[in-house]
């Protein structure tokens, strides 16, 4: 099977389209902190303007648990996307009501129209395909053609995701398209060596790439909270730091396979450790191996990797032809705890080769810590999706549009 583009759904000219972008942008009393996915989504939008069309745009934003609740409104993106388009965007502050269906009425050539989060609808999520087909055919009221451009949730059964893409003549927009080249070269014959950065906070949310990626790739570097569960798998103490119990088997099995495939797992050497969660907390750097020994002792919490480790890392990466990094390698929201995630970011702009930020935390990251997306080969705008394809998984948002 083969993708649907833009160009399969033939002229745009005078007609209407559902566009399902991924506007989910952290929000700060209403005001957007970060806005790198409402940009991302503009490439799209100026092509289906430039081609006549008029825009209704579709997303979610936060999880408002299926009822209206105003903290997630999408007010301040219609305001920030107009800015960035160039062209006024009508605000519906519903998503299938009034306001939306006189927003789309009087739609015209060329406008466009952002509906409210389409999460303030229960069927959005639900896990009932025919309450979700139902909400569906409400929204495919609204229009032609729909293109769906949300890469961010095409690993989710949603109604805006799946059944509205089988309700109308459906294509992929230029993001999807964008981030798809991106992944086929990671996963079909990247240049090598190839190395994966994986950090966050746990990990059971990294043992599906960790156990699809392990006979794929050259090194795999560790850190995040997820560091100290390998630590403790080889018999570290790890105080008060993060740790999941119940995976130190699962890590050590992959300790040894990674040993018998010739894989180097790089596992941190240093940490910094402090006597709190807090910006203003005491803390010292250790040993990876020597946490309880700080004046902190069984109380010490593991919140950054070490300089040491931070250059090491920086040389691994600096040194490959394809690098992945999804997760943080620290507390990277407090500036004691972010010098770790700052050394991998300033490394993967570096690479003379493919640099992938994959999305969620490590985007937000690198955003706050004063990078531009220019400077990486690419910053992926859906995380959980990267992970999910890397993974081998067949996702219902891609397979809807042909993939």
């Amino acid at each position: 099977m083969t993708l649907r583009t833009i160009e399969s759904l033939g002229s745009l000219l005078g007609k209407r389209i559902l566009v399902r972008c991924d506007l989910n942008v952290p929000l700060d009393n209403g005001k957007i902190t970060d806005d790198g996915r409402i940009r991302a989504s503009i490439g799209s939008l100026r092509e289906l303007l430039d081609g006549g069309a008029g825009l209704i745009v579709m997303s979610h934003l936060g999880r408002p648990d299926g009822s209206p609740d105003p903290q997630y409104s999408l007010a301040p993106v219609a305001t920030r996307m107009s800015e960035l388009l160039g062209v006024p965007v009508q605000f519906a502050d519903d998503t299938v009501g009034n306001s939306a269906k006189s927003a789309v009425k009087d739609l015209e050539n060329g406008g466009v129209v952002l509906l409210e989060n389409l999460r303030f609808h229960a069927a959005e999520t639900s896990k009932d395909h025919g309450d979700r087909k139902a909400f569906a055919e409400k929204l495919a009221a609204f229009g032609d053609l729909y293109v769906g451009d949300g890469f961010g949730v095409v690993h989710r059964d949603q109604a805006s995701v799946v059944e509205l893409a089988e309700l109308l003549p459906s294509a992929a927009g230029r993001l999807i398209e964008t981030e798809l080249g991106v992944l086929e070269r990671l996963t079909e014959h990247p240049v090598r060596p190839y190395t994966v950065v994986l950090g966050g906070s746990k990990v059971s949310d990294k043992l599906a790439v960790i156990d699809a990626l392990l006979p794929k790739v050259d090194n795999i570097l560790v850190g995040g909270g997820m560091l100290f569960t390998f630590l403790a798998a080889l018999g570290h103490p790890v105080g008060k730091s993060l740790l999941e119990k119940d995976q130190i088997d699962t890590v050590t099995g992959y300790l040894d396979e990674a040993q018998k495939r010739g894989v180097r797992i790089v596992l941190p050497t240093d940490v910094v450790v402090a006597e709190k969660f807090s910006a203003d907390a005491r803390h010292e750097v250790a040993a990876a191996d020597g946490i309880e020994n700080t004046p902190f002792g069984e109380n010490g919490l593991g919140l950054d990797i070490g300089p040491e480790t931070a250059a090491a890392f920086a040389e691994v990466i600096r040194s490959s032809g394809t690098v992945f990094w999804n997760g943080p390698m620290g507390v990277f929201e407090l500036a004691p705890f972010a010098a770790g995630t700052r050394a991998v970011a300033q490394a993967l702009t570096e690479v003379d080769g493919l640099g992938v930020v994959g999305g969620g935390d490590s985007a937000a990251a690198v955003r706050q810590l004063g990078f531009t997306d220019d400077q990486f080969g690419h910053i992926s705008t859906g995380g959980g999706a990267s992970l999910e394809f890397l993974e081998g998984k067949k996702l219902p948002g891609l397979k809807v549009l042909g993939w």
